[in-house]
């Protein structure tokens, strides 16, 4: 679709043959497929793996003992021929499609559009000629109250046409339209008037009056192909060997014209130093004594020969040396400019040298993305792998490009941008790789949701049911006192932890809470004894306790070098302070609970030990 909207200007209205059409969006798939393929096998993998998983086959294959990556032993070999296809397609088979595809592509835009002459607006569409019809018979083809401008002898010298009605068509060979025109009239200039003077006489002019009146208008209608040849010189129409050898010797050829601009730069820099011939004695053959060493250079001070000149002569100094400069700075742009078109051609030959690559280790790698989250959601069929495989693709896709520009535009090195999307690639999947072999929750909805109600207080509710088989029957006696001891505990809790803490208090200790950690250990232990009870009251009762286990302070066992260090990034440190605050009040709510449950249950034990007495 992306590719339909970005070149419809060029299918619609150039009256172009079904044929060709094909041909295009044939060349046009081929085209895509080095960046479909990548999202098909991250689909396909994604897929697969979920319907295993979501029907359980998974499962049963780990129950049996074969591992994940055993399972995915064939597919892994099946992905690395298909990546292999994909990188001699790219080297061989992409290259002649692209150039075929260009090369079509631009005669389409060379292709005169279909002579479709609206009604009520001036169409202009014909070179040199502005068309203007009111109405138009569809059934007949004829043009009523049709007004032409014939512009090619130059807006001054325009020529008017007027007719009542006219009909048009093309020639034979198409390279002319032919215009019919009944009952009109004409007007043009006898005498051509140049366009950027003015007129300041009379022109003469002409009016023709005709019945029938034939215009023979130049306009090629054709659809000529463009010579392929055009484009296999250009990166996209190049195998690896044919960018290899490009990239050698333009390389050479850069270097050795930025050498040569370096050297011209220097020799004719403005600061230079004269060294002034010194004269030697002659001795008895008068020659000349040479010199032990070479004489000193002698730097001129321009500031000081400056200011010894006349006014006249500072101002013709001044000018040569604008003069000199602007020359000097026009020669220098052009270098640049010729630098700046080699580099660029060098670095898309190195980018599309790069790319032949890239795209057999992006179809690698959203195997090994694919697969593993397919495991670990479980989840088949055309809903969320979709959703997730457009979600990822789409993140590649940015990074991609994003590296991409960066190498075209030589901010980065080639390698470094084209591979930008590889090295976020590789780091996912062999992490998702490694937790789906140890069947890891990380992308378990549940998890995350569970962690989210435990964090605002939406805590999951104890189911106990009555054992079938009691293997020990609970001491009630010495569970009394635990209990008993349970609610002095939490009563000291309460008292001496307030909802309150002191910022730095708080990041000291690390966000322990052993208190806390006690409390909840002694509540399970009693829990689970207790949960070998006969009795169905003391089992509904002890579904009142809460679970206090997904309220451990946030930041919990931290050292307090660590602690510390944290507290001190305050946004991050306040963040985290008011959240454990918030989870400390929520805490101490289920103490309370805890308190009271325990007092419950230890009144409902003396009241059970009373009635055996009684029996």
């Amino acid at each position: 679709m992306q590719f339909l909207w970005k070149y419809i200007d060029l299918m619609v209205g150039k009256g172009l043959d079904m044929l060709v059409l094909g041909e295009m969006f044939f060349y046009a798939a081929l085209s895509l497929v080095p960046l479909a393929l990548p999202l098909a096998i991250l689909l396909a993998s994604l897929m697969t793996f979920g319907n295993l998983g979501e029907r359980l086959e998974l499962l049963a294959m780990k129950s049996a003992g074969v591992s994940l990556i055993h399972i995915m032993r064939p597919l892994i070999i099946f992905v690395a021929f298909v990546c292999v296809g994909a990188f001699f397609f790219q080297n061989n088979v992409l290259p002649v499609v692209q150039t075929k595809l260009y090369a079509l592509l631009y005669s389409m835009r060379q292709k005169s559009p279909e002579l479709d002459i609206p009604e009520g607006v001036f169409y202009k569409e014909i070179p040199d000629f502005s068309v203007y019809i009111k109405e138009k018979d569809k059934r007949t083809g004829l043009l009523k109250n049709v007004m032409i401008s014939d512009y090619s002898e130059g807006f001054n010298n325009v020529r008017v046409i007027l007719a009542d009605s006219g009909r048009l068509k093309t020639s034979a060979d198409k390279l002319f339209l032919v215009l019919t025109l009944y009952n009109g009239e004409s007007f043009e200039n006898l005498r051509k008037q140049p366009n950027s003077a003015q007129i300041k006489e009379a022109v003469p002019y002409r009016r023709e009056s005709f019945g029938t009146k034939d215009i023979l208008i130049e306009f090629d209608a054709n659809f000529i192909r463009t010579d392929e040849s055009l484009f296999q010189n250009q990166y996209l129409g190049k195998n690896l060997a044919d960018l290899q050898l490009f990239i050698d010797s333009v390389a050479v050829r850069v270097d050795s014209i930025k050498n040569l601009n370096s050297k011209i730069l220097y020799d004719n820099s403005y600061k230079k130093s004269i060294s002034l011939p010194v004269l030697h004695p002659l001795n008895e053959a008068n020659e000349p004594e040479k010199a032990a060493e070479t004489p000193p250079a002698i730097t001129l001070h321009y500031d000081s020969l400056y200011l010894a000149e006349s006014p006249g002569n500072k101002v013709a100094l001044l000018n040569r040396a604008k003069s000199a400069i602007e020359n000097v700075r026009n020669e220098h742009v052009f270098k640049a400019m010729v630098i700046g078109e080699e580099a660029y051609k060098l670095r898309r030959h190195f980018t599309e040298w790069h790319s032949k690559f890239t795209v057999l280790f992006t179809c690698l790698a959203f195997f090994f993305i694919g697969a593993p989250l397919g495991a670990i959601i479980r989840k088949g069929g055309l809903g969320m792998p979709v959703v997730i495989s457009v979600l990822l693709f789409i993140f590649y896709h940015i990074v991609y490009n994003t590296g991409f520009k960066m190498a075209r535009d030589g901010v980065w090195q080639a390698w470094q941008g084209m591979w930008l999307g590889a090295f976020f690639l590789a780091p996912l999947g062999i992490f998702l790789t490694y937790k789906a072999v140890n069947d890891s929750v990380i992308l378990n909805a549940d998890t995350y949701l569970n962690a989210l109600k435990n964090m605002i207080g939406k805590r999951s509710s104890r189911k106990i049911e009555k054992k079938e088989v009691i293997m020990f029957t609970p001491d009630y006696p010495s569970l009394v006192s635990r209990l008993g001891s349970l609610t002095d505990v939490c009563q000291g809790y309460l008292s001496g932890h307030r909802r309150w803490m002191n910022y730095i208090t708080y990041w000291k200790e690390g966000g322990k809470d052993q208190a806390a950690e006690q409390i909840a250990g002694e509540m399970e232990a009693i829990i689970e004894e207790l949960g070998n009870s006969d009795q169905n009251l003391v089992l509904n009762k002890l579904m009142d306790y809460p679970v206090i286990g997904g309220y451990k302070q946030l930041g919990g066992h931290l050292s307090k070098t660590v602690g510390l260090f944290i507290g001190g990034f305050l946004p991050l440190g306040l963040f985290v302070y008011f959240l454990a605050i918030y989870q400390r009040k929520l805490l101490r709510q289920d103490i309370r609970t805890v308190q009271a449950v325990s007092n419950e249950l230890k009144e409902m034990i003396n009241d059970l030990k009373t009635k055996e007495n009684n029996i």
